[in-house]
């Protein structure tokens, strides 16, 4: 006991009392033996409370009914959903009848019309660098006409269309708003006509094939004829330059097994020339003409292949009249 009248109790009890809970507290004196009942644990487990009631599970279908239900009883949307059900029925039944079809073969289509509505037409159209090409022609293959809008018209695709010409060697498109087309082509140069195959067809410089001969605007240009004549352009044409004025009498060029050139007058004359120099070939027969009008005879072929030499291949009429004036006459009073 200390001088309070207290007992004293030790360390390791007051330890083991807090601790432990299956160690007794007790209630009343200090250091008393009271009864158990009378003794409280340490610690008391928590009261559990019963889990709440679960909530009835609600399906997604009929929620989602639910809000168009409350969408539909909105002032004026019954209206709306009945004038788009409508609207859409007779839109059908417009495109099917062949309203539509009719609608945009007069105007274009509905969104081109949109756009001249509110200023964006194409008014003007400046196409630049034509010289054989004709301006119908180069709008027909830019698919351009007063249904089309500037707003919507797609430069890049116009372009693309253009160089399908075959006499279009390059193209520029600008639009100008808010109504003005700006098209510059450089047109390929037409050189000369070749004949392959029954066909003519128009070719550069080159040899590259332009198009094919489907008018007459091409006709003055060289021709040749025979594989390989359209790669060997450049040495025809320079015997062209070699018979002067000549030239305005050779209808075409024709390369014979790839060899050598025999040249077709208008009038249905051959020129044979020999495979290595024609050039003095053709000053012979420069001064043939000059001297003898040698083309204005009654020829088929003239044939210069033999250096030195010229053999003439006269028509049958003029050998008949050859053979007459050069027969002997019969004396008087022989016998046949």
């Amino acid at each position: 006991m200390d001088g309070g009248r207290r007992f004293l109790r030790s360390l390791k009890e007051q330890l083991l009392s807090l601790l432990s809970p299956a160690y007794p507290r007790p209630v009343g004196v200090a250091g008393a033996r009271l009864p158990l009942d009378r003794f409280e644990p340490r610690f008391r487990a928590p009261r559990q409370e019963p889990p709440p009631p679960a909530a009835p599970l609600r399906r997604e279908g009929r929620g989602a009914l639910d809000r168009l239900s409350a969408i539909a009883v909105l002032p004026g949307v019954g209206a709306l959903g009945l004038a788009i059900l409508f609207g859409g029925a007779g839109w059908a039944a417009y495109v099917h009848n062949g309203g539509y079809a009719a609608l945009v073969a007069q105007g274009g289509q509905p969104a081109d019309m949109a756009a001249r509505a509110i200023g964006f037409p194409i008014d003007a159209v400046t196409i630049s660098g034509m010289s054989r090409l004709r301006e119908q022609e180069v709008l027909a293959a830019a698919h351009i006409d007063p249904r089309k809008s500037l707003l919507l018209l797609d430069a890049a695709e116009v372009r693309q269309r253009l160089m399908q010409l075959p006499l279009v060697k390059s193209a520029r498109v600008l639009k100008l708003y808010p109504d003005h087309l700006v098209i510059a082509i450089e047109e390929r140069e037409p050189n000369a006509l070749w004949q392959r195959d029954g066909k003519v067809a128009v070719i550069a410089a080159d040899g590259t094939v332009i198009d094919e001969l489907n008018d007459d605007r091409f006709l003055g240009l060289p021709f040749v004829v025979g594989e390989g004549a359209e790669k060997r352009l450049p040495e025809y044409q320079a015997l062209l330059e070699g018979l002067g004025d000549l030239a305005n009498r050779v209808k075409a060029g024709v390369l014979v097994s790839g060899r050598r050139w025999s040249l077709l007058t208008k009038d249905g004359k051959e020129i044979k020339l020999p495979e290595r120099d024609p050039g003095a070939a053709l000053a012979e027969l420069v001064r043939l003409q000059r001297e003898a009008h040698v083309l204005d005879k009654d020829i088929l072929s003239i044939d210069l292949r033999i250096r030195g030499r010229i053999a003439v291949r006269l028509t049958e009429e003029a050998a008949a009249a050859r053979a007459a004036t050069t027969r002997k006459p019969v004396k008087s009073g022989a016998h046949t």
